[in-house]
């Protein structure tokens, strides 16, 4: 990952002057850096903020721009301040992402179109990762089609599943912007606090724009950070980022592919036939960004010296830790909750993949290890969720995960420890973690008489309806199953 996962806006364009321009755009503090906080020193025809000429505003906002660009950057910032959607520039954060991918990565790989063959590759790939599964787990297979991205088109297809995690903390950001005035002044300031929140929603737009591009240039699929990021059913490998991953492990491609592809597929059947899950996994995110709290001490402090020439106060603001959980037994609760959730599922997959892939690829051990140390370093979400609601989705127990789930293998079966994903209840908990000999030999929960007796309270005759019999209302028998 970046050690700059958002930046503050791309690479600049090479001066026309070359090296001199160069010098001269250092001295003024132009380029990359703090004083371009939205990005626009990448796009066509700007020439970054703070550029040279520091002590006249037009020259610090815009840069040395040609007169033919003057026209393209107002109407950028136009854009910018006129925003009046939700919490989020969801318009400019594609923008961003689509120019953070074309500009490719920090090991020169750059983006490119997938070929036939590859898509082939693919479709073939996960096609034999579902065979293979279907040994290892009595989930069937939930990949409908799978398809082979490259880096643009997976940022194209994700951005909905980021909006849908993004969107509730940045709303609480830009209520906090307008809040920080006193009330009586509130009423006054009404074009400032519109225009505050048009930043707001701008800096967001550039941060998550930034964090998805750079995002794009490191997966390997959909679900690489435990959550389902893509349309539903579609396992989606990315070939040029398989090829990157694979390239110093001194593993076969197609064997690292398959791999890949058997997370992907494992990761497919569990969200697809668990129907619980996705709403399980996103609400324990959004429930511990409920209890993000924003530094009004710090915002309030940023509002009263606001300089309308240095917009970058404000994206120092969202930068450098304006957002902190609340030390509540709520807060602790909800982060212990999304933390064994994602734990949970990370070490099912990596269990269900190492029993399917063991007999079959001589890679599977090294490759497994691997993926295990990627994500405990710091996968491809860390820093992208940590800076924008101080939260890192790392599976911190995964191994332990991993274990309880290979034990409950043995010990009831693959049908016994895949029935466990039918009610949320019957999962592990933290403290399951802790003791897993204790879990795997605890006796089942048993929820079919529940059922039954919440079908018959909501009149129904039988723990299970009977969808043949919809007129047959009069029938209180039962259908003669336990």
């Amino acid at each position: 990952m970046s050690d700059t996962p958002f930046g503050f806006g791309l690479p600049p364009e090479e001066p026309d002057d070359g090296d001199e321009g160069k010098k001269k755009d250092q001295q003024s503090g132009g380029g990359q850096g703090p004083a371009n906080p939205f990005g626009f020193g990448g796009l066509p025809g700007a020439g970054g903020f703070g550029g040279p000429g520091a002590d006249n505003p037009f020259a610090a906002m815009f840069g040395s721009l040609n007169p033919s660009d003057l026209g393209a950057a107002f109407q950028q910032l136009g854009q910018m301040l006129s925003y009046e959607g939700g919490p989020v520039n969801w318009d400019m954060a594609k923008q961003i992402a689509r120019q953070t991918v074309s500009q490719g990565t920090a090991d020169g790989t750059k983006d490119a179109s997938v070929g036939p063959a590859e898509r082939t590759a693919v479709e073939e790939a996960v096609r034999l990762a579902d065979l293979w599964l279907d040994d290892a787990t009595s989930l069937p297979s939930g990949a409908g089609s799978a398809v082979a991205w490259s880096r643009a088109e997976w940022v194209e297809a994700t951005l909905p599943a980021w909006k849908e995690l993004v969107d509730p903390v940045a709303e609480r950001v830009g209520t906090a912007m307008g809040d920080v005035l006193p009330e009586e002044m509130q009423a006054m300031a009404g074009p400032l606090i519109g225009m505050m929140r048009s930043m707001g929603g701008a800096m967001f737009g550039t941060q998550i724009g930034q964090a998805v591009g750079v995002l794009a240039g490191e997966v390997v699929g959909s679900t690489d950070i435990g959550l389902p990021l893509g349309p539903a059913g579609k396992a989606a490998l990315l070939p040029v980022n398989i090829e990157t991953f694979g390239k110093d492990l001194g593993v076969p491609k197609e064997e690292v592919r398959l791999y890949l592809a058997l997370r992907e597929a494992a990761h497919q059947r569990l969200f697809a036939h668990v129907p619980w899950l996705r709403s399980h996994l996103f609400g324990a995110v959004d429930g511990y960004a409920r209890g993000i709290k924003v530094d009004t001490a710090k915002l309030e402090d940023v509002v009263g010296q606001f300089d309308p020439q240095n917009p970058e106060q404000l994206q120092d603001a969202l930068q450098q830790g304006m957002f902190q959980p609340e030390d509540t037994p709520e807060q602790k609760a909800a982060l212990a909750r999304l933390e064994t959730a994602l734990a949970l599922v990370e070490g099912w997959v990596d269990a269900v993949v190492h029993a399917a892939a063991k007999p079959r690829l001589s890679s599977a051990d090294a490759l497994r290890e691997t993926l295990r140390r990627r994500r405990a370093s710091g996968g491809p979400a860390e820093q992208t969720f940590a800076t924008l609601i101080g939260l890192e989705l790392r599976p911190r127990r995964l191994r332990d995960a991993s274990r309880l789930w290979a034990s409950l293998t043995d010990a009831r079966g693959v049908d016994g420890r895949d029935a466990l994903w039918a009610h949320p209840d019957m999962l592990p908990t933290a403290t399951d973690l802790d003791d897993p000999d204790g879990f795997v030999h605890r006796e089942q929960i048993d929820f079919s008489e529940l059922d039954k007796m919440l079908g018959e309270a909501a009149g129904g005759s039988t723990g299970k309806p009977d969808l043949k019999k919809d007129d047959d209302k009069g029938d209180d028998k039962g259908d003669g199953t336990e």
